[in-house]
């Protein structure tokens, strides 16, 4: 009897350690866990959108998308991953070179919860000495892969003071099936202002050529953002 309370008890004790690493996970359904843990997926002016793209740089998404944002007098927020930036450091000077933000994605682009507390640390403390010392300035936002959230990861940003920052919507242009005008009606039906828009300039872990398709859809989407009488802020 004795052995299966002990058990029982380990069990329970190893559900609870697996609930507290990933609760924050639910972030992205639950506003009120947002709340509670300063998880922001909106900017704070009413009146405008944010662009912000995951998963660079990339040798030819991310050119592309700042001769797009470039033409179209918009400044974005780039989310790098450490491994990209360390093969091509010049690109995230380039991204801030043109007056862009850049902020931590991750250094390898995996989901945090199959990390343990010492790895996602790690991972992020990885990525951020990439970008810091690749575009010369410290990061201030984070957002984790997938979107999801670890309670390591919430400490780690909280002792960085990052802004950990998911999304409201999205273009879906990972998707292979994405076009130009799929991606643009998906990141700007019903637009409201201080919404988050997440895109990619990058196809390394996702469609092949995905980044072609979604610098096509910029136009469309800044141009539906002015229609709405809003305007392109930062984060």
């Amino acid at each position: 009897m004795a052995r299966g309370h002990d058990r029982a008890a380990l069990v329970a004790g190893a559900l609870a350690v697996a609930t507290v690493h990933a609760g924050p996970a639910l972030c992205s359904w639950s506003p009120a866990l947002r709340r509670g843990l300063g998880v922001r997926d909106r900017v704070g002016d009413a009146a405008a959108v944010a662009l912000t793209f995951d998963d660079g740089p990339h040798p030819c998404g991310t050119p592309a998308t700042l001769a797009a944002l470039d033409r179209l007098g918009v400044r974005a927020t780039f989310f790098l991953v450490g491994e990209q930036v360390r093969r091509d450091p010049g690109l995230a000077a380039e991204i801030v070179a043109a007056g862009h933000d850049v902020a931590v994605h991750c250094h390898r682009h995996r989901n945090l919860l199959r990390l343990t507390p010492a790895q996602v640390r790690e991972d992020l403390t990885r990525a951020e000495e990439a970008i810091a010392s690749a575009s010369g300035r410290t990061p201030r936002l984070f957002r984790p892969p997938y979107g999801v959230l670890t309670t390591a990861a919430i400490a780690h940003a909280r002792r960085r003071a990052w802004q950990p920052l998911l999304w409201s919507r999205w273009g879906h242009d990972w998707r292979r099936a994405a076009s130009p005008a799929t991606i643009a009606a998906e990141a700007t039906a019903s637009l409201s202002g201080g919404e988050v828009v997440l895109l990619h300039d990058a196809d390394h872990y996702a469609a092949a050529g995905s980044w072609e398709r979604t610098v096509a859809a910029l136009p469309r989407i800044v141009e539906a953002i002015d229609r709405a009488g809003l305007t392109v802020g930062s984060p």
